[in-house]
């Protein structure tokens, strides 16, 4: 295989790649569908390399892992496929109807070259929490597209008038402030609230130095034990349930009401939430119109343990291998496409996801964006405080996404029915063991 620049001699004159991106409910900024800058993206990349057509496909990023393995078996499945954050175990999983994996490490199909086609590899330019959430063994398995995180919007308004300075660090501090909006006169935001999903246990479990996995949260390998009960989650649930009992806390009473917590904040019935980074220009908006500055901080951490870090998660997208090594160069030569600076900023101006290399961050720096736009700093400050554990990088699990279901349907149970979070959170592992149980054995009787 060439190295360096020297590019692969096209065998047609008409490779076709397959490309299935998650796609989603939302516009972006400029009023477009979802995906249309990266069919545009495509489009620039066909007039760099004639003969060469993308194949642009929006799979519902919720069923990309099960349509991915339904055309696997009946050999019609995708070159390159982006998969959920939360779906990468089940990417690593997914096989070919001869048992092997269906995808390649971007580090073997790129077997040390620095050019794909004349396409420039820039992979450790990629942020570097970024890089690690993927990255196992030394090798990169695929390439990120879309970075989030969990930070802490804040109603700037309401704490200057409570006298408080800054946004709330800590779990300490967020409830000191919380307590002290709830005292403004007139009957002000009652505190914070956050949806009731997973994916924020996993956060503050891994800010904790925690692991919800054994094989180092599944990275060194298959996780097959989980505890959803351990003491950094455990400190989370109790800390959380207090807040709530207290009045500082405001539950919908339904799991993974992402929309209902944006409208109470939104509304001012609450001074803090917790959320994505990618709500971030939504929701400073939405201040704006509503009369009140919004700032954007890191997620606040427990006092009471050292910070290990937050990690992200997106989409990546994952290269097919197979024996039509041109083809594979193609599709990897349009993944890496992607990665330029310009290209990395015109997906971030689109949607809010994290600018995932250092040299679109610049870009956008000496455009004036992050002058105008400084909400979007903190996801990434966050990110770079990270100590890069197993930890702090997140947990890789089968059929995580159902994991998640089972840790807010046990929170529910604490919030709605003052169930004993111990005790609630120890028949919560026993459910989601069962599941991490029989994701093996399905793997072990297609294998």
């Amino acid at each position: 295989m060439p190295t360096g620049g020297q590019p692969v001699r096209m065998a047609s004159a008409d490779i076709v790649v397959d490309v299935w991106f998650a796609d989603y409910p939302f516009r972006t900024y400029q009023g477009t569908s979802f995906l249309q800058p990266l069919r545009d993206q495509a489009a620039a990349f066909e007039q760099r390399h004639p003969g060469c057509r993308i194949s642009v496909r929006g799979v519902d990023f919720w069923d990309m892992a099960q349509e991915v393995s339904e055309a696997v078996e009946q050999g019609r499945a995708p070159d390159v496929a982006g998969y959920y954050a939360s779906d990468t175990r089940m990417a690593l999983d997914t096989r070919t109807p001869d048992g092997r994996p269906r995808y390649v490490s971007v580090t073997e199909a790129l077997a040390g070259r620095d050019r794909v086609l004349g396409e420039a590899v820039v992979l450790d330019d990629l942020e570097p929490a970024v890089r690690s959430y993927y990255t196992r063994s030394g090798e990169l398995l695929c390439v990120p597209l879309s970075a989030t995180t969990t930070v802490l919007y804040s109603n700037l308004t309401l704490l200057r008038l409570a006298g408080i300075a800054e946004p709330p660090r800590t779990w300490r501090e967020l409830r000191t402030a919380c307590e002290a909006v709830r005292a403004l006169p007139g009957g002000h935001a009652t505190g914070a609230t956050w949806a009731n999903h997973g994916w924020l246990f996993q956060q503050a479990v891994a800010q904790q130095g925690g692991l919800l996995a054994d094989h180092d949260n599944g990275r060194a390998g298959t996780a097959r034990t989980v505890d959803l009960a351990s003491a950094a989650m455990l400190a989370w649930v109790s800390w959380w349930r207090q807040l709530h009992a207290d009045g500082l806390f405001h539950y919908s009473g339904t799991p993974d009401d992402w929309e209902g917590c944006f409208g109470a904040f939104a509304g001012q019935q609450v001074a803090f939430l917790i959320s994505s980074s990618k709500s971030a220009e939504e929701l400073v908006g939405a201040g704006r119109e509503a009369g009140f500055e919004v700032a954007v901080s890191a997620m606040p951490h427990n006092d009471d343990v050292p910070y290990a870090g937050n990690f992200v998660s997106g989409d990546a997208l994952w290269l097919a291998d197979g024996p039509n090594r041109v083809k594979r160069d193609h599709a990897l030569a349009f993944v890496l496409s992607l990665l330029q600076p310009s290209a990395v900023a015109a997906w971030h101006r689109s949607n809010g996801f994290l600018p995932v290399t250092g040299a679109g961050q610049r870009l956008l720096e000496a455009e004036g964006w992050f002058a105008r736009h400084p909400h979007h700093r903190a996801a990434v400050e966050q990110l770079r405080r990270s100590d890069g554990s197993p930890a702090a990088l997140g947990p890789i699990i089968g059929r995580l996404t159902r994991i998640d279901d089972v840790l807010a349907a046990a929170m529910h149970d604490v919030l709605v029915h003052d169930a004993d979070p111990a005790q609630r959170f120890a028949a919560a592992t026993a459910t989601a063991q069962q599941i991490v149980d029989d994701h093996i054995r399905v793997l072990s009787t297609t294998a």
